[in-house]
């Protein structure tokens, strides 16, 4: 009993330390130090300059050799985030806005145009940019054994094609002719990369063409209320999908996956709250992965995939994918084959797939996913219909036999083994099963919570309105905040969802104990101020169920009453 009231206790005091931190943020303040979001990736004494993040790193040997190679020589240069010394070339088309410059062909800024930014109303998401100390880009080149290649820090010569879907680069190093030509094909958040290395030299070479992603550890989650990775991530066919945080390529503590052989599908993501980046080779290719710390708060992850002897006067092609877009399943899928648990719902995938899927359905019929949200709930309720009834029913005879535990209670509160042993004959007498209330719902909860990552993951609801005040469902509800004057939101949604709760707590047996008691009518209040910093999709999910329920338990707690006054 005493650890119940600790753990509410806690409860209390973990969302009453969580609101005084946001209600700080909102009125300009610091954030408390321990809730303080980590720093910025690393910027250069003078104002409006990144690092540079060209660096010198070990990749994996790729020719069976024992000493590592380099990507890149030892000397770099400064890149300046607006690239004003560098030409940039803007590759776009309906979905996918994309600037790429001379400089090795480096993607330095990706605006995905169908999705707007929820802080700069009308403007684009940009997932991609180098800019303001925050350095998130794509890049790629050549390495060869001995040879001073082309790579991602040389100068290309470009040309856009007429239609301003396709841009080619080209540049000469070490009488190695490597030319990129990068194709962004109508409606596709994928960008096709055509590599052609061409051997000037007597001599026969060796190439490998690299293809990485440089990003800070910065971690993206819209509240502090509930988190998303922020990452890397891996898939090989042995060992399938596999997230990488940064401070485990800070600590070297990567487990790095075997060489894929020429028929094993693999890449390579960055991954974040419902949108991604990834480098996706050809199969028919032998890849590597790696992984590495440029900086402070500074990592890249990529993928070699090795080009067969090049013999003198000839030429060899390699074509490699780059995916920049959000994480919708209809679009991950047909990429490459196990691309979409980039969408990844952890260890419940068993469980929230079918879900989403079912979602789906609904809302290709009813086309609108609030509405959608709302007959899924009451759909998964009846399917567990039964086993909410057996626990309502052990709540209602608790219910009725409350009174005479509180007597007991203080009949022998000075005798607690006797106390007990009374309990249990009540029990025996009245087939009351203590945890008959509990085992239906503990059934229900994994159900429960892989709704829960449904709604919160999925892409869909961003910005997806449900009806009347609601306009986004992956935000939280503000309807009231304007109303009372305060810049933390405030809505209704939330509101209605403590009354749901408070009912529902109504409803339920008190405990004996009366602190306890007072408590557990508390618990609404508290659980309600998270609640205003959720989704509001996630909240009317709650509503719904939690309306259901109060239905269910209702009726069942009458059906006893009248049979009792029988």
């Amino acid at each position: 009993m005493e650890i119940k009231k600790t753990l509410l206790w806690v409860v209390f005091s973990v969302s009453g330390i969580m609101l005084f931190n946001n209600w700080q943020i909102a009125h300009g303040n610091k954030p408390l130090p321990f809730l303080a979001p980590p720093p910025p990736a690393s910027e250069s004494t003078n104002q409006g300059t990144v690092k540079d993040v060209s660096g010198t790193a070990q990749l994996p040997n790729t020719a069976g050799l024992n000493q590592k190679q380099e990507i890149v020589p030892s000397e770099s240069a400064k890149i300046s985030p607006d690239q004003g010394i560098v030409t940039t070339t803007r590759l776009q088309n309906e979905v996918l806005d994309l600037e790429i410059s001379a400089k090795g062909g480096t993607i330095i800024k990706s605006s995905l145009k169908k999705h707007l930014d929820k802080g700069n109303t009308g403007d684009p998401v940009v997932l991609m940019e180098n800019k303001n100390g925050h350095i998130y880009i794509a890049r790629n080149g050549l390495i060869s054994q001995g040879l001073d290649v082309p790579n991602h820090n040389d100068i290309f010569t470009q040309k856009l094609s007429t239609d301003g879907h396709s841009l080619v680069q080209v540049a000469e190093k070490s009488g190695v002719l490597y030319e990129k030509t990068y194709t962004l094909k109508p409606n596709s958040y994928v960008l096709e990369v055509k590599h052609t290395v061409t051997n000037k030299n007597p001599n026969p070479i060796s190439s490998t063409i690299y293809s990485e992603l440089v990003r800070d550890g910065t971690s993206i989650s819209e509240s502090q209320f509930y988190s998303t990775f922020t990452g890397p991530a891996i898939f090989t066919d042995k060992e399938k999908f596999k997230e990488v945080s940064f401070k485990d390529i800070e600590n070297k503590k990567v487990t790095v996956p075997a060489p894929l052989g020429t028929d094993e599908p693999g890449w390579i993501a960055m991954v974040q709250h419902y949108f991604a980046s990834a480098w996706i080779p050809e199969i028919n290719t032998k890849r590597e992965f790696y992984f590495d710390n440029l900086d402070k708060n500074l990592y890249r992850v990529g993928m070699t995939s090795s080009l067969e002897m090049i013999a003198p006067g000839t030429a060899q092609t390699q074509t490699v994918k780059l995916f920049i877009g959000p994480d919708d399943e209809t679009i991950l899928r047909p990429i490459s084959p196990g691309f979409e648990l980039i969408k990844d719902y952890g260890r419940l995938t068993i469980i929230a797939k079918p879900i989403f899927w079912f979602l789906t359905q609904i809302h290709s019929v009813v086309g609108n996913w609030g509405w959608a949200i709302i007959i899924l709930t009451v759909l998964i309720k009846l399917a567990f219909f039964p086993l909410s009834a057996a626990s309502y029913k052990s709540m209602a005879r608790m219910k009725e036999v409350q009174p005479r535990l509180v007597q007991m209670k203080e009949q022998y509160k000075s005798d607690p083994q006797r106390l007990n042993k009374e309990m249990m004959e009540m029990y025996k007498k009245e087939k009351i099963n203590p945890l008959g209330g509990c085992l239906p719902v503990v059934i229900q909860i994994p159900v429960f919570i892989s709704l829960y990552w449904v709604l919160l993951l999925s892409v869909e609801m961003r910005g997806a309105p449900w009806t009347l005040w609601i306009h986004d469902l992956s935000a939280p509800d503000t309807s009231l905040s304007g109303l009372v004057g305060l810049s933390i939101p405030i809505g209704i949604l939330p509101i209605l969802m403590a009354i749901s709760m408070f009912v529902q707590t109504k409803l339920n047996p008190a405990p004996p104990d009366p602190v306890q008691a007072k408590v557990m009518l508390f618990m609404p209040l508290a659980f309600s101020l998270m609640f205003f910093f959720f989704p509001s999709g996630l909240v009317l999910y709650y509503i719904v169920n939690n309306l259901l329920s109060i239905a269910q338990q209702w009726q069942i707690n009458r059906l006893y009453r009248v049979k009792n006054q029988a």
